[in-house]
């Protein structure tokens, strides 16, 4: 009987198409099979989302080709991709491309082949001494091939003996060595070595908390656990031996991190653990080869574990048995882009498909899980102490409109801060210093006529940058020079306003010359390996103090930190946005967490002029359900999430008054649905009304039924058309409003 397959292409189509499978395919195209499919007048590819016996069209057009063997996606995936385009309100052709690495969709990097060599026999030391006197260089590179004892590669042998390839060849004709063409992964990590550890015993929490996990792994049971542990509790730990439980039991993991530069650390924490060759890793940083050979280890079944920021949350991981959140609270969680998902809510439903075990960890859970948790929707899993009993840091804050009256200034670092860096630096201990903003000036600023400069394409100023002597534009990327004399009145004293991290980390230098000083930012960490390397000095002492943004604020673990400073609290707690006090309370508690991980008791000082503030105090006093029972009081007052949900509607367009008016349209067209559980808003311009040269409007809806509204939503901007200078998107649960 003839089978169809039924089709999502990766082109924007709306539709799902049937094609005829070729007689000699019978049996080699499956779901999740990636295929090139005719289309009007060329071929494009496509997902086989299903099989069927009853094409719908009379005479379906042929598949072209079939880009793989085994099928890409599993029928667990296509699942999910489906639930997303349902609840973000997106194209399934979008959400199914999600699920896969741009190397893999367009399938046009093949496995990497290198010749590798193997002892083929291995002969007695009389034969090895006459092999020596005729050809003494041969017989050290066989010695060290021999010692090896396994397989190498080419290269590898050459540069490691220090020999030549007419040398490795001659081993290859007297048939002591054997050298064939093989597959090859390109691992990022094969350069680094890894001393294996064993598990820690665990205290009486974390033991209840694995006990929680192992049930659900056990169980197969998706009732999300919430593994709410102050920082430095060994949350970690937890993840390891339930992991270990699933391995046990020929089960895979996944795990999520929110930064890039938090993988390092924890890939060297499982390839210390686990069997190297059993984790593969996902993240931007890596070269497209990598990324490939990576992705297919765990399709092939032969990785068990996926570690990677909030793409990896569709890591076609075999036989899931489990799914960890580390840090589950971060924003960076939530994808800013179509198809706009949240890593931690897809991972949540990625689980009751699979039918595994999920927790989340955080030592400063969202409100939303935490409510989940409160509720009974999640399980609750507490570890309210560090490890080995260790103190949490001493958290002091320095009101910065005192330091103004001293010394008639607002100093970059208090006088309180400088004399705690300098006992460090006496006492050979290491600091961070946090501060949630790149770059060395904010904006450069006229005292003579007040322009600032500002950039063409966004409602923004520039961000001056020191070392490269050119403004920037942290939206859209716009650098210029920076001007010697003002642009508009050429005045020469032109002044830099505001401050960042370059800046923070050139007064630190000359504050402590003899400091060994670094910075982690986005400016500095443009380099593949430049993560993993500045974490590596520090780690070993290289470096005593370690500027950066937010990508040091959480997750890392270094002994020898006791002392951590941020330079301004106040940095988004005042922004026009109902989560600013959150984000304040968790960076802030998240920060301070890297202090005092060791033997030594931490000290943290945070610099504030609204130091009275109760995002403030309450992390101050490391006093979670204090600052969760406040801030759930303002939210259910004033319907915020998690008692209702957003759903915002971007509209943009190089041209200010069509943006305007299509928002206007969209809005109208809304209304004219009467919905009594849906508060619509006015339209509003985007508090950053242009940015990469957009306009940009917003529509907020607030509903408690999201679901409903999502689908409501679609059919109105599916029954609209919209001039092609016009850009739709829509954002559900929205994290971001600028």
């Amino acid at each position: 009987m003839q089978i169809y397959a039924r089709v999502v292409t990766d082109d924007p189509t709306d539709k799902e198409l049937d094609y005829s499978i070729p007689p000699s395919w019978a049996g080699k195209v499956h779901i999740g099979s990636r295929v090139k499919v005719p289309l009007r007048s060329r071929e494009i590819l496509a997902t086989v989302v299903a099989l069927v016996d009853t094409p719908s069209v009379p005479e379906p057009k042929i598949i072209a080709a079939l880009t793989s063997e085994r099928p890409i996606l599993n029928k667990s995936l296509l699942a999910l991709a489906r639930w997303m385009a349902e609840y973000y309100c997106c194209p399934v052709e979008s959400a199914i491309r999600s699920l896969m690495p741009e190397v893999i969709r367009k399938a046009k990097l093949g496995f990497k082949r290198e010749r590798i060599v193997r002892v083929n026999r291995k002969i007695p030391e009389t034969e090895l001494q006459a092999l020596q006197g005729k050809a003494p260089r041969q017989a050290q590179v066989f010695r060290f091939a021999v010692e090896i004892d396994e397989p190498i590669r080419w290269r590898d042998l050459q540069q490691r003996a220090a020999t030549t390839d007419r040398t490795i060849q001659q081993l290859v004709d007297r048939g002591l060595l054997q050298a064939a063409l093989e597959t090859t992964d390109r691992d990022p990590y094969a350069n680094q070595r890894f001393i294996s550890s064993a598990a820690i015993k665990l205290n009486e929490d974390q033991q209840k908390a694995l006990e929680m996990v192992i049930q659900s792994v056990d169980a197969g049971d998706s009732h999300p656990i919430l593994l709410h542990g102050v920082t430095g509790s060994g949350k970690t730990e937890v993840y390891l031996q339930a992991i270990d439980h699933c391995l046990n039991h020929n089960l895979g993991a996944l795990v999520l991190v929110p930064e890039i530069s938090l993988t390092p650390q924890t890939v060297e924490r499982f390839k210390m653990r686990f069997q190297t060759d059993l984790i593969a890793v996902l993240h931007s940083h890596l070269s497209q080869g990598e990324r490939h050979d990576e992705w297919h280890k765990l399709n092939s079944g032969r990785a068990r574990i996926a570690i990677g920021a909030r793409s990896a949350v569709f890591a076609p991981v075999q036989r899931l048995g489990l799914i960890v959140v580390d840090e589950e609270h971060e924003t960076s969680y939530k994808q800013e882009e179509t198809p706009r998902y949240h890593a931690r809510d897809l991972a949540v439903v990625r689980a009751q498909i699979e039918r595994c075990a999920i927790l989340l960890g955080s030592a400063t859970p969202s409100l939303e899980s935490y409510q989940n948790a409160k509720t009974g929707k999640y399980r609750l899993a507490l570890l309210t102490s560090r490890v080995d009993d260790r103190q949490l840091p001493l958290i002091r804050v320095i009101d910065m409109r005192q330091e103004y009256l001293k010394q008639k200034h607002v100093p970059l670092i208090s006088s309180s801060l400088a004399n705690a860096i300098e006992a460090r630096l006496t006492g050979k201990e290491q600091t961070i210093l946090f501060l949630n903003r790149r770059g060395f000036a904010t904006s450069l600023v006229c005292n003579q006529c007040g322009f600032v400069c500002d950039c063409p394409n966004c409602s923004v100023a520039l961000t001056f940058h020191q070392g490269e002597n050119r403004l920037k534009c942290h939206l859209c990327g716009h650098a210029t020079l920076a001007p010697r004399k003002c642009p508009k009145c050429s005045d020469p004293s032109i002044r830099y306003a505001g401050y960042g991290t370059e800046k923070i980390e050139g007064t630190v230098r000359k504050l402590f010359p003899s400091a060994t000083v670094a910075r982690m930012d986005a400016d500095s960490m443009v380099r593949k390996d430049a993560y993993r390397q500045t974490l590596q000095a520090f780690r070993t002492g290289k470096i005593d103090v370690l500027v950066g943004t937010q990508m040091i604020a959480k997750g890392l673990d270094f002994p020898n930190v006791t002392l951590v400073g941020i330079i301004n609290a106040d940095v988004g707690l005042h922004m026009p946005d109902f989560r600013a006090g959150e984000r304040t309370f968790q960076l802030l508690t998240q920060v301070a967490g890297r202090a005092g991980r060791g033997d030594m008791a931490g000290e943290v000082f945070v610099q504030s002029s609204t130091p009275f503030s109760p995002a403030i105090q309450f992390a101050r006093h490391h006093n979670f359900e204090g600052f969760w029972e406040q801030e759930i009081e303002f939210r259910e007052r004033c319907e915020y999430p998690p008692f209702l949900h957003l759903l915002m509607i971007h509209v943009r367009s190089e041209h200010q008054r069509l943006a305007e008016f299509t928002a206007e349209t969209i809005h109208r067209r809304l209304g004219e649905q009467s919905d009594p559980e849906v508060t619509l808003h006015p339209v509003v311009p985007a508090p950053i009304e242009r940015s990469k040269g957009f306009y940009r409007y917003q529509i907020l809806l607030r509903s408690k039924a999201i679901r409903r509204l999502s689908a409501t939503v679609r059919s109105i901007l599916e029954k609209l058309t919209f001039p092609e200078e016009v850009h739709v998107s829509v954002d559900v649960d929205p994290y971001q409003v600028l």
